[in-house]
């Protein structure tokens, strides 16, 4: 299936790739470089806080290197904030580094489950629409707090799949559908708690529009083919998706006709 005819759209941009990958926590720039390579993302994230905290050293200029080599773009998050004031603060300083209106928007409320406060959270995402951000929220599968921060004018959401770094997949399968289904023209991006490539293939079956993760990948031991190996777990994901899933049912169908007159394969009819 052509990939030419299945672009992933996001503000300003059309992109053949719905692997969106995370750039925290690689054993060394080369290998972040090799797993981006690997991945086909078009999208890298990178976390401001963290990189103001511990220091750069070229290590984000080297990822936005391997990044565009293949046509990347870059996606700050305000990964570690934990009030609107602090997440509106660090997505400017974001803009003025990296030129971007692109933000991804987390508001911690929980220390134990990283769970997003649905109040901070909105709070900011009013702010920073106004001020021309394209804010692009972390959420959960909440559908009143979902529709809240589409009403505020953010034009995706990502909802969780399960806890940050816990690597558990997707914990809520019927909330995620039904958001699914009651946001049916939303981008929708599964973000958090993907920990195989089994999970991510999931999320885009259920019709989710991409998935995003860091750990999964970063704290492989081969973080390079566990990227490539994501990667064609959401291509295949999304092929079936398009193909349709067959329905389940809670008894057994057979699968070869019973009825009529039973005929040899290669006689005379």
């Amino acid at each position: 299936m052509s990939t030419h005819t299945d672009l992933f759209q996001l503000p300003g941009a059309a992109l053949s790739s719905r692997f969106l990958l995370g750039s925290a926590g690689y054993p060394d720039p080369q290998t972040l470089a090799r797993a981006i390579a690997a991945s086909g993302t078009q999208v890298l994230t990178v976390g401001l806080k963290r990189t103001l905290q511990a220091g750069d050293n070229g290590f984000v200029a080297g990822a936005l290197q391997a990044a565009q080599a293949q046509g990347a773009r870059l996606l700050p998050n305000t990964a570690g904030c934990r009030s609107a004031r602090e997440a509106i603060n660090l997505a400017q300083m974001a803009r003025e580094l990296y030129g971007t209106r692109w933000i991804k928007l987390e508001v911690i409320g929980d220390e134990h489950t990283l769970q997003p406060d649905p109040f901070e959270l909105l709070s900011a995402a009013q702010t920073l629409v106004r001020e021309g951000f394209e804010v692009f929220p972390y959420c959960t599968e909440d559908l009143v707090l979902c529709r809240r921060l589409l009403d505020a004018g953010c034009p995706l959401l990502m909802p969780w799949g399960a806890p940050i770094g816990s690597g558990q997949g997707l914990n809520n399968i019927a909330g995620l559908r039904s958001l699914r289904q009651r946001l049916p023209d939303t981008t929708l991006i599964i973000d958090a708690g993907v920990g195989a490539p089994s999970h991510a293939a999931q999320a885009l079956e259920l019709g989710f529009d991409a998935v995003l993760l860091n750990s999964a990948v970063s704290q492989a031991r081969d973080p390079v083919a566990m990227a490539g190996a994501f990667k064609a777990a959401i291509e295949a994901g999304r092929a079936a998706y398009r193909a349709g899933l067959m329905a389940t049912q809670d008894f057994a169908v057979p699968s070869t006709p019973v009825s009529g007159h039973a005929f040899l394969l290669g006689s005379a009819p």
